[in-house]
């Protein structure tokens, strides 16, 4: 169980990318003070796990409603994760993130109420599509596909989606403290390492879904 965890722990870092977010988090939440902020960053985490559980358990079901196959989940999958690191690796998912973040931090200071504001930040984008995006509801479905065999299984996979939330939270919290610790520059070289590491797992998952329609001999 301990390499399970390991190795969900490391798709699930790599894809929600904590350590890249925070500068996003601080851009969307720059006006407000310390106590608001925390409020932003842990309620954006839970509502970001409850839709992980939720595909977590229930992602499989929809897929039969649509007549969707694992096998053919895992190659889209694959493919779309293999996207991500792309844009990791040539700096393009950061930038998108950060636009549409700006974007609605405008549409939300329109609204002008700071409680409405404050719910919607945590919702929109930060919980989705920051952190419970298509990369991170892919992950999950994938990885309770593969280990989800056992109650053991299940739970390992969801608790390494849980610890890299909280560990996503603490980060929040300490947002200003952490981008002056590790500078734009060392983020941005951590977010390309690990999106060779996503490819390197992404490209896996594809094969494996192809094996499954074509066995080996």
């Amino acid at each position: 169980m301990i390499e399970i965890l390991l190795n969900a722990l490391v798709v699930f870092f790599v894809v929600i990318d904590p350590i890249g977010l925070v500068p996003i988090f601080i851009g969307l939440t720059m006006k407000f003070d310390a106590r608001t902020k925390r409020r932003i960053a842990i309620r954006g985490c839970l509502i970001a796990f409850a839709i992980i559980v939720f595909f977590a358990y229930f992602g499989e079901l929809v897929l039969n409603a649509l007549s969707i196959e694992m096998p053919a989940f895992r190659i889209a999958g694959g493919a779309l994760l293999f996207w991500i690191a792309f844009e990791m690796l040539f700096e393009k998912r950061t930038e998108r993130k950060a636009k549409r973040a700006d974007e609605a931090s405008h549409e939300l200071e329109e609204d002008g109420d700071k409680e409405e504001e404050i719910r919607h930040i945590a919702v929109f984008p930060l919980a989705i599509p920051l952190m419970a995006g298509p990369g991170a509801i892919t992950t999950i479905m994938l990885m309770m596909d593969r280990y989800g065999d056992s109650v053991e299984g299940q739970l390992t996979v969801i608790s390494a989606s849980a610890l890299v939330l909280t560990g996503s939270a603490v980060l929040f919290m300490a947002s200003g403290w952490v981008q002056k610790a590790l500078g734009q520059t060392l983020i941005l070289t951590v977010s390309r390492v690990l999106g060779i590491v996503l490819a390197a797992l992404a490209t896996q998952t594809v094969i494996s879904g192809i094996t499954a329609i074509y066995p080996a001999g």
